[in-house]
């Protein structure tokens, strides 16, 4: 028993140093996608599409098990470019991303930020959507035609609110819809909002005559009735919602939006990868494919120098857009 005893002891301990820990299921460590102390940046205020996308993306992360305890917080100012600012000068943290899209894009030219998402590690696109043009309940404009007819009559008037500085794209679907309808552009009175939460409140309120927003970000309101879905802006009907596109209804425009992951600069190429790595397993959830279906988005998934070459390219496009606008 004496010499049983410390070779007992001895084969126990041993046993702790070279056996591997005991890995739970969907704990995340079995495909590296764990990462501890992860925060999420919003560059807008709560209840926007990138609040919305920040917060559905962490929650279907840690139920799905590939992360968990992600903080989610937001740091809105100036479009999305106050945000921008922060993450940029977070050089080589590799546990923090931030939401954004085109609104960044835009905010960031209109703004003249001297830094732009170009000073960004490209994580990757998540989603497209199309804008929804809405009006309170109790707004004299039942149909497209009628908000069209009145805001022709008076552009200055019939005002118009969006969640996105100018050249974001609360801002450039109204202005392409104007000049669809024979307006001119400079004359439309464009209100701009630091995200849809703050826009839904104008809307609701009747400060602005009507607002343009994401789909996602509006649909239990039109769902409830309290917001009156006039038209959407992308190339067919949002199923699951009685409002036309701007096409049918005689206007000549087919316009989305999308979202999507940057991170600070100078990551290491591992630290990069296993951001990377994380939202490909998120994307191939089945919690993300629930959220996708639920939100009105569509997948349009994009990754690494792919997705830093389409952010380059939707800078071209905003400064082309505005141009042709003549703003």
């Amino acid at each position: 028993m004496r010499l049983r005893t410390p070779l007992a002891l001895f084969g126990a301990a041993l046993l702790v140093l070279v056996a591997p820990p005991l890995l739970t299921p969907g704990s995340g460590a079995e495909t590296g996608t764990q990462i501890p102390g992860l925060r999420f940046m919003v560059p807008n205020t709560p209840g926007g599409g990138y609040d919305i996308t920040a917060r559905t993306a962490a929650k279907n992360a840690e139920d799905a098990g590939l992360t968990h305890n992600i903080e989610v917080f937001n740091l809105p100012g100036a479009g999305g470019t106050v945000g921008l600012t922060r993450l940029v000068g977070e050089h080589g943290n590799g546990k923090l991303a931030m939401s954004m899209g085109l609104g960044v894009v835009g905010a960031a030219r209109s703004n003249h930020s001297p830094k732009t998402l170009a000073d960004t590690t490209p994580i990757a696109r998540l989603t497209e959507e199309q804008d929804v043009v809405v009006v309170a309940r109790n707004s004299p404009y039942k149909t497209i035609g009628q908000l069209v007819g009145a805001w022709r009559e008076n552009p200055g008037k019939v005002t118009v609110g969006g969640g996105s500085s100018p050249g974001g794209p609360d801002h450039l679907a109204p202005m392409l819809m104007a000049r669809a309808a024979g307006i001119e552009p400079k004359e439309v009175n464009y209100v701009p909002f630091d995200g849809g939460g703050e826009l839904l409140a104008s809307i609701l309120g009747s400060k602005v005559a009507f607002g343009v927003s994401g789909v996602g970000e509006y649909l239990d309101q039109i769902r409830s009735g309290e917001l009156r879905l006039l038209a959407v802006t992308g190339p067919e009907r949002v199923k699951g919602l009685d409002g036309p596109t701007l096409k049918e209804s005689g206007y000549d425009v087919d316009f989305t939006n999308w979202r999507g992951i940057v991170a600070p600069p100078g990551l290491t190429g591992a630290e990069r990868e296993k951001l990377t790595g994380l939202v490909e397993k998120l994307h191939a959830s089945k919690e993300w494919r629930e959220s996708l279906k639920k939100n009105g988005w569509d997948d349009a998934f994009l990754t690494g120098e792919k997705f830093g070459d389409f952010l380059a390219a939707q800078d071209q496009r905003v400064v082309s857009v505005l141009k042709e606008l003549g703003l």
